[in-house]
């Protein structure tokens, strides 16, 4: 069993699996290490990763990338509606307020959500490691998510985990396993103080600024923030809209009107964003960008800085709500790590340099950091492994409450639900984490589970979560009802139990202990008979001056006591927007449809590249190295067929079904094997025809040596050896000159397989003669050894020893 670590960026996907010496990245099918977040949808056919980014552009309204900010989110959220701005596909509103993405496949408009496609590059990353890995149980793991991720999306991703038939340990906040992927391996983190560590992660679509402390074997997230829409795309969209205007000017083309030149010019932009990350000026140059016009840009870094300002002035709040909520001074910071493809930029390390009063450290591997930390979480979570023993404990970033109609709760001590709506969960409470509120209910009742703050999440994100119906239950009181409420490891607010604690007297009778100041206790810690208590029944013990009239031994008093009995009571949870169990279900059949389609086009890809390679293979090696093993004909009528096979594939060929494609091969290999038998069949005779000279030169050079180990072998048997050996070389001599003067593209009469069993018979043969074992020999008379001898010499005292006793 395998346990994986998954980073599902915006852009790119990483994997990371545990193995017994450590934490590997595993590499896809084209050898890279990074994976892009994309799924693309064909005419036949998906492709998932690297093979549909590289569609993306002959294929953009059908190609779906970025969808980590699409999951979870509602389609009327204006931070939606601004990516969908910059999406060449196209996307609705679902019946729930969600969103809804059209692309087309096998001819046909198709409509998948964002939890589906997400599925789609879980299982595309699944295989990958499956592959890499060389196993089948891949099912264990742990994914990275933002911190600012709502219940809803937390959600989302376990859908799509379930879709992908993977089984999440835990959803691990992206910052956290930064920092364990920090911390696990430091090996000078002190025992008696704590170390505060602030981890810079600017990705491609977001920044997350956390602060942890580290002790020894110990780390602790002590708070998280960000900013979800400032990332390395929005420097991109920056150039992109500069050289777009430009472009407009210059050669009067509007790239926003094509999909596919938006696309070229926002890689573009990329690259050309990492090349002035490394220099002061760099030239952008496209070819055919729009209109068949071949366009040309230049621009410094510096003017790129005063076109993105807007977005460097961002980069400093979430650094300073990060250490307003951890209560810390930037005195305190020990170190400022700095991850993510954003934090190349030159102008964002001098900021946050600034703001530190420090020089940002690049410690770990800035795209591979998240992988490798939720792979180490999942080894620590999974019986599997055994890790170093470093102690995780993450902080939630929201409030949670909890609301309730009806009494008010009697809380029990420690809880915090005391009002009828209590913030159950407030930030920064650790991740896992459990509460016990006890009310007091004569029937069914609900609660809701909701933010207490709204304004750190998504625009138009309701605030209630879930809620949670207990019961039905029906009591002629109120009844105590304790309610477990756990914070889960996946950040999820989820009811474990609830049970009736029914509390009832009962009169147990005891009766007077032999000495009155003592009181005997039953197994079960209660008062026994016989034990001395008060009138009241509360079970202690009676004073000798109590003015209780003493009861002799044979006289019994009753006793009250309490006894609880619990009874658990069921809890549906109504999740507000989530997906319903029966359309998780549609979905799962729907990725099975899906992946059995890919499937079936993969083996016909492959029985075409099969027929087209076997025709130019077949045809090099017809006039080459099979030109003699075929006859005219069949060389003519081979030739003809190989060439009307390739005009076919060509052009009516070229889209058929795998039936199509094996019948054509079958076709060709009908002729084409007898040719290359008889090729083959000539090499193996002639290996075979070596081996029987040898087997006849071993065996006839041992027949006729002086060797001591023969000499007890009859001559007779050994000219048998000799002449079975000649009469096996004459055979071979006649058949092989028979075979020689045939012509090569003839069927041969002598096959390898004759000459095979010549050479197993004669071995057989000689061997079984020249192993005859040598004769024993006789021995003589009065020798030691002889056992006759020895019996009679025996002492006779030894076989009257042996005798039955009864007979003597």
């Amino acid at each position: 069993m395998s346990v994986i670590g998954l980073d599902i960026g915006n852009e790119n996907c990483v994997v990371a699996v545990a193995k017994q010496r450590g934490i590997d990245v595993v590499l896809n099918e084209e050898s890279k290490r990074e994976t892009p977040t994309v799924v693309s949808f064909g005419e036949k056919q998906r492709f998932l990763g690297t093979a549909a980014a590289a569609s993306a552009t002959m294929n953009p309204k059908s190609t779906v990338s970025q969808v980590k900010r699409l999951i979870g989110r509602r389609f009327d959220d204006p931070e939606v509606q601004n990516d969908l701005r910059l999406f060449p596909f196209r996307a609705s509103s679902a019946p729930d307020g969600g969103i809804l993405i059209h692309v087309d496949y096998l001819g046909e408009i198709k409509t998948f959500t964002p939890t589906q496609i997400l599925g789609m590059i879980l299982s595309n990353l699944k295989q990958i490691a499956v592959k890499n890995l060389e196993t089948t149980a891949v099912s264990d793991c742990v994914i990275g998510i933002p911190a600012y991720f709502t219940d809803l999306q937390r959600r989302a991703y376990l859908d799509a985990a379930a879709i992908a038939k993977l089984k999440p340990l835990r959803l691990m906040h992206e910052s956290a396993a930064i920092a364990l992927s920090y911390g696990i391996y430091k090996t000078d983190l002190p025992e008696n103080r704590s170390i505060n560590v602030v981890f810079v992660d600017i990705g491609h679509c977001d920044t997350q600024v956390s602060v942890a402390a580290f002790k020894k074997g110990q780390l602790l997230m002590l708070s998280h923030a960000f900013d979800r829409s400032l990332g390395g795309r929005d420097f991109d969209d920056v150039l992109y809209n500069y050289f777009a205007k430009k472009f407009k000017q210059e050669y009067k083309i509007d790239v926003s009107t094509s999909s596919r030149a938006s696309l070229r010019l926002r890689a573009a932009c990329e690259k050309l964003k990492k090349v002035l990350s490394a220099n002061a000026e760099a030239p952008l140059n496209i070819e055919c960008l729009m209109e068949e016009k071949d366009v040309r840009g230049f621009i410094k870094r510096d003017e790129f800085e005063k076109l993105s300002s807007h977005l460097l002035e961002r980069v400093k709040a979430p650094c300073q709500r990060a250490l307003d909520d951890a209560n810390l001074s930037i005195d305190e910071i020990y170190s400022v790590e700095v991850v993510g493809s954003g934090s190349r930029i030159p102008a964002i390390l001098k900021i946050l340099g600034g703001f530190f009063r420090r020089e940002p450290s690049r410690t770990l591997n800035a795209s591979e950091c998240i992988a490798r930390g939720c792979a180490l979480q999942c080894a620590m979570l999974s019986p599997t492994f055994r890790v170093r023993e470093f102690q995780v404990q993450d902080s939630f970033p929201f409030s949670v409450a909890l609301c309730w109609k009806g009494p008010a709760s009697e809380a029990d001590e420690g809880s915090v639900a005391t009002q009828p709506n209590s913030v159950l969960f407030r930030k920064g409470n650790p991740i896992p984490s459990t509460k016990m509120l006890t009310f007091f209910r004569n029937g069914t009742f609900t609660l809701d589970a909701v933010y207490a703050d709204t304004k750190d999440l998504p625009p138009r994100t309701p605030s209630l979560i879930s809620t949670f119906i207990i019961g039905p239950f029906q009591a002629s009181k109120l009844e105590k009802i304790k309610v477990k409420i756990r914070l889960n490891l996946y950040g999820i607010v989820t009811i474990e139990s609830a049970s009736l604690i029914d509390e009832e007297e009962v009169e147990v009778p005891v009766t007077e202990s032999s000495n009155p100041g003592e009181t005997e206790k039953n197994k079960d810690g209660e008062p026994s008979a016989g034990s001395n208590v008060d009138g009241a029944g509360n079970g202690h013990a009676v004073s000798p001056g109590s003015t209780t009239p003493a009861v002799n031994s044979a006289q019994r008093e009753v006793v009250k006591k309490k006894r609880y009995r619990r009874t658990d009571l069921p809890v549906n949870e109504l999740i507000n927007g989530g997906l319903p169990q029966a359309e998780l279900q549609k979905a799962l059949d729907k990725e099975f449809e899906l992946a059995h389609q890919d499937k079936i086009m993969e083996e016909t890809k492959d029985k075409k590249n099969a027929v087209e390679s076997y025709v130019y293979e077949m045809r090099n090696k017809l006039l080459d190295i099979y030109h003699r093993y075929a006859t005219d004909s069949e060389r003519e009528e081979l030739s003809r067929k190989l060439q009307q096979t390739e005009d076919w594939l060509y052009e009516e060929g070229d889209d058929e079904s795998k039936g199509v494609y094996t019948a054509k091969l079958e076709e060709l290999k009908k002729i084409g094997d007898l040719i290359e038998q008889r090729y083959k069949e000539e090499r193996a005779r002639a290996q075979e025809a070596n081996e029987l000279m040898q087997c006849i030169h071993h065996y006839r050079n041992l027949a006729q040596s002086k060797d001591p180990k023969f000499e007890h072998i009859e001559p007779r048997e050994i000219e048998k050896v000799i002449f079975e050996c000649t009469k096996t070389e004459d055979w071979l001599k006649e058949t092989m000159q028979q075979q020689d003067a045939m012509p090569k593209s003839s069927s041969p009469i002598l096959r390898s397989v004759e000459i095979g069993k010549k050479i197993d018979v004669l071995d057989r043969y000689c061997k079984q003669i020249l192993s005859t074992p040598k004769p024993k020999p006789i021995p003589k008379s009065g020798d030691a050894n002889d056992p006759k001898q020895n019996a009679q010499s025996s002492d006779p005292m030894d076989i009257d020893d042996a005798q039955d006793p009864q007979n003597m």
